[in-house]
Formats: C-alpha cells, structure tokens, sequence
C-alpha cells in the first residue's frame, strides 16, 4: 500500500510539471498569415510539413496581403509568419519594427481568366480581350487594389495595355464597363463567382488559374507583370491606394510580381516558424510544390543587401543569397 502511496505521488508530480499542451495532448500551433493565392500550394505544404513534424498544427489566416500585414502591425494579432503576393507590402508595412528580413522566394504573372459559361468565351483571345471587356453586358471584376496586390496589379495591367497598344482611353473605357460591386476583397473570391456563372472574366494570377482548373488568356509581357526584365516598362503604370494611416495614400508603381515571406520578430513560436521556412524555402519540399503549381520559385531564393542576410536564423539561411 505505501509503495502504491509513492507511485500516485510521483506520477501526480510529473502531470502537474508538465506543459499545459503536453497535459491536454495539444499540438504546437504555428499560424502563418498569407496572400489569398498562396491558398492551394500553401495547403500542399502544410500538408507535407505536418507530416514531418506531427506535433505542430500549421494554421493559416489567408486574404489580401496588405490587409494581412495591416493584421499584425496595426492591429496588433500575433502570428508567427507572412507570406506576402507583393514582397514590397512586408517592406513598408513590417520591416524593421515587426521583422528583420523579407525573403523573395517565388514569381507570378497577371491572367485575365474565364469559363465556358462567359459571355464571348468563344470568340476572346490574346488581340481582341480589351475590346470584349468594353462590352455591354460583360460582367468583369478584380480584387481591391487598398487591400490585395493583385487588385492594384489588376489595374497595372489595363494602363499598360493603354500604352502597349497605343489607344488612348482604353483603360477607362475598361474600367466604365466594369461594376464597383465587383471588385472583392481579395482575388481567389472571384474564382467562386466565375465558376458559378456569376462572372464573366477576372483578374487573376497564372497560378490560381492553373491550380482552378478554369481558362485563361495570357498577356504579352510588357503587360502581365511576370518579367523582371520588363521593369523599366512597368513602372509608367501607377496606382494610388490607401496608405498606413486614415485619410493618407501612397501610389504602387507598376514592378514585376514578386512574392515575399518573413518571420515576426515577436513570434509565439519561433522555433516552430524557422522549421517551417527551411522548409518553404527548400528546392525539395515547398518550392518544389510551387513550381508543381504554376508558381515558378526563386532558387535559391533572394534577399537585397549582406545586413538583411546576416539578420537570417541559420536553420534556413543557405537556402537565401544576396542578389538585387
């Protein structure tokens, strides 16, 4: 009886000293805030990471970037990463005082996509898709340019068909012909309302058609925003969008889509966090599931300057060089 006594004594001890989460069988929570267009590769990825690592639970906050970002630095909700559709949004949102670095770790390129059910679905292609969406009764529309990159990115590409094509006041005779109601709060709400009937056309990324199955007409180069090379082009298109603080704006200049991810100086799980852009950032596992998925990667990927490299945890740093 006594030795009964000192073993309910023992294991009394070690259920009190252990950690709540051990206690109640929880698992690590790692919560990763990211673009709306991450939403299918980022699945795949949560899938295979949580499989390596079973005891942490990766949950996702998805929407538009700047709405994200805006999440964590004004709002103030915790979260352990973000992962960015414009890099540009983790550089004037949370660099320096919530993050250290801004890894550009994939690109992507602007879409106008549609389905079988879209009016002139038939007859649309590569030379005639401006003057389709000019058209009575077409029913078009993109995601918010105050909250969504691929909303400001969306308007990019119309000024630079403009100039491209050499046709003065197209982009306006584009954007009459499109409702206001239709213009969402971040991109991947359009794909349902394409897919229902409820659209005819939006503005997508390539790979958010492709991982949707739904068609898409590919813009020339000067105009999708998926070239590097094309910068000095894409800069003569300019949006204005609402700034940090009420009442304020800032203009996007127009820049080839590039995608960003950071780790939150504040963290709640760090170590979890570093776990997972090592593997994010691996040729093998998560950017090989975005090349999978119509999202060509950086490898390796790239950070500005040697100071930003330097600020990089070494549990993923050789998977980052230094490259403008």
């Amino acid at each position: 009886m006594k030795k009964l006594f000192i073993l309910k004594l023992i294991i009394t001890f070690i259920v009190i000293t252990l950690p709540l989460s051990v206690q109640a069988g929880t698992k690590n929570k790692l919560t990763i805030f990211h673009a709306g267009s991450l939403t299918v590769p980022f699945a795949k990825i949560e899938k295979d990471f949580e499989a390596k690592y079973p005891d942490i639970d990766v949950q996702r906050e998805i929407g538009g970037s700047t709405k994200m970002a805006r999440m964590i630095s004004e709002v103030g909700k915790p979260a352990d990463i973000m992962a960015s559709a414009d890099y540009k949004v983790i550089d004037n949102n949370l660099i320096p005082k919530f993050a250290n670095f801004n890894i550009r770790f994939a690109t992507n390129q602007l879409v106008l996509c549609y389905t079988d059910q879209s009016k002139y679905s038939d007859t649309i292609n590569k030379n005639n898709w401006h003057d389709i969406l000019q058209k009575k009764g077409v029913n078009w529309g993109h995601s918010d340019p105050n909250l969504d990159p691929c909303g400001y990115r969306s308007l990019m590409v119309l000024q630079l068909a403009e100039t491209f094509y050499n046709i003065d006041g197209l982009y306006q005779k584009i954007i009459d012909n499109r409702p206001k109601r239709n213009i969402r709060p971040k991109a991947v709400e359009l794909v349902n309302l394409l897919k229902t009937g409820n659209m005819d056309y939006a503005w997508e990324y390539l790979s958010v058609a492709i991982q949707h199955n739904l068609k898409f007409i590919k813009m020339d180069e000067h105009i999708n925003l998926g070239n590097y090379q094309y910068d000095d082009f894409y800069k003569q298109a300019n949006v204005k969008v609402t700034g940090k603080k009420p009442g304020t704006w800032i203009t996007k200049k127009g820049k080839s889509c590039t995608y960003g991810v950071t780790m939150i100086k504040d963290a709640p799980n760090p170590e979890a966090a570093k776990l997972f852009l090592a593997f994010l950032l691996s040729s093998d596992h998560g950017l090989k599931t975005l090349k999978i998925m119509g999202q060509p990667p950086f490898i390796p990927c790239r950070v500005p300057t040697q100071k930003m490299a330097d600020s990089i945890p070494s549990d993923f740093a050789s998977f980052v060089q230094v490259k403008e």
